[in-house]
């Protein structure tokens, strides 16, 4: 029992986990495929492509794709990001076949009908309206827009409702024919199921017979490249932008570049945010901000890496005006972590935090699912719980404090203020 990973002919790489015990298993199709990936042309379309997924493929309507799995009580969802798509399902086991038949053809067969594109544009462009009255989410994108600047890390996932409009079925299957190829993509399968039942299921569904799977339509030959990767340049430090959004309240947010994901430097910084500002009530910024104080309802502090880069953010919302005091006090609190190491009294009780923090999120399997293939689709690396509770203790009071340095200098934070 464990994790088991294997190639297929086409390309397609298959991550098992069969350490589960439940008859309810997890499973999915994860392209190395997300906002980045799009042409300077393309903004939004990774996204779009998520959606339209699920209208159409050479087999199946739209209908056929949600009664299919849905039928024998499972559940299909999908998810765009920065760097991802990810297409999953939760079902019993004993449907597995009808899911991971389901998952490969939405993903490599879909046909993106125009007359379905008409009317899913306009219910991504409703999700754009919405997500434009919630500031407290909005301010996420503008803050990576900012630190991000002419690059497609800092573009909107969701796109603007302008360029949505222009796309046609064409432009979809383009994108798609460049990005969603079996050897950019990942099989993940979470549950009670045997290595050679999932084989014996696959055989025959990986090209071998011609039926479609090496990429969208059962186009075969070389892939085209993708758009190189624009570097990451370091922004110059800059005095805080204020934008006017008329909100209720004012919303804060500060943060600077940090680390990617295989830096060994990103588990500090995510120990230092978790300290800062992570879900419990204990952390250093919710006594300054709220017990104390009172100033807001909630501030959180978090870590985000990507391949080849990350960031650290803070967010808080307050009344207008508070936003000076408040920025001092966060201020104030970095600057202590910049000062001098932790005491190793300090250092562990917030490792016992984290690691017992990390030990109950592991208990939301289609979560930790979906964690495991994300991290093995762009790293190809698998850390289990134990092995990044290893990563955590193993961190000592010096290096924490090498990280602060690096990170907290006020010189190098960006701010972005809603209000």
């Amino acid at each position: 029992m464990g994790m088991t990973t294997f190639l297929l002919s086409n390309g397609l790489r298959v991550l098992l986990d069969d350490s589960a015990s439940s008859d309810v298993v997890y499973a999915g199709v994860a392209i190395a495929s997300g906002t980045r990936h799009e042409l300077d042309s393309e903004s939004g379309m990774a996204h779009l492509v998520e959606h339209m997924t699920f209208k159409g493929t050479t087999t199946r309507t739209s209908r056929q794709i949600s009664n299919y799995l849905e039928s024998v009580g499972g559940e299909l969802n999908a998810y765009t990001s920065k760097e991802e798509t990810i297409y999953y399902a939760a079902f019993d086991r004993q449907h597995l076949r009808r899911a991971l038949t389901l998952l490969l053809d939405i993903t490599f067969c879909s046909t993106h009908p125009q007359h379905e594109l008409e009317h899913e544009r306009e219910v991504v462009i409703d999700e754009i309206e919405s997500y434009h009255d919630s500031p407290a989410e909005l301010i996420y994108d503008d803050f990576e827009a900012l630190l991000f600047p002419n690059h497609p890390l800092g573009r909107n996932i969701l796109g603007d409702a302008k360029r949505l409009r222009q796309y046609t079925s064409s432009d979809l299957l383009a994108f798609t024919s460049r990005c969603y190829h079996p050897s950019r993509a990942l099989l993940f399968i979470k549950g009670r199921v045997k290595e050679a039942e999932v084989k014996r299921m696959l055989k025959g569904l990986d090209g071998a017979d011609g039926n479609g799977y090496y990429g969208l339509n059962g186009l075969d030959g070389p892939l085209e490249p993708l758009e190189p990767l624009k570097p990451i340049q370091p922004i110059k430090p800059i005095e805080p932008i204020i934008l006017s959004r008329s909100t209720h309240q004012s919303h804060v947010m500060l943060g600077a570049l940090g680390y990617s994901m295989t830096d060994p430097r990103y588990v500090g910084l995510a120990l230092l945010m978790n300290l800062l500002g992570g879900p419990a009530m204990n952390t250093r910024l919710g006594q300054a901000l709220r017990e104390r104080t009172g100033l807001v309802y909630a501030v959180e502090a978090t870590a985000t890496a990507y391949t080849d880069t990350g960031l650290w953010t803070i967010y808080f919302g307050c009344d207008h005006e508070d936003v000076k005091r408040c920025l001092r006090l966060v201020h104030h609190e970095l600057h202590r972590l910049t000062t001098a190491p932790l005491s190793p009294k300090t250092l562990a009780a917030i490792k016992r935090q984290m690691c017992g923090q990390l030990a109950i999120a592991a208990e939301n399997t289609e979560n930790t699912t979906l964690a495991m293939a994300k991290q093995y689709l762009l790293t190809g690396i698998i850390r289990d719980l134990s092995q990044r509770q290893q990563e955590i203790n193993a961190i000592t009071p010096d290096f924490l404090h090498q990280i602060a340095l690096e990170t907290f200098q006020p010189t190098s934070i960006t701010t972005l203020i809603y209000q």
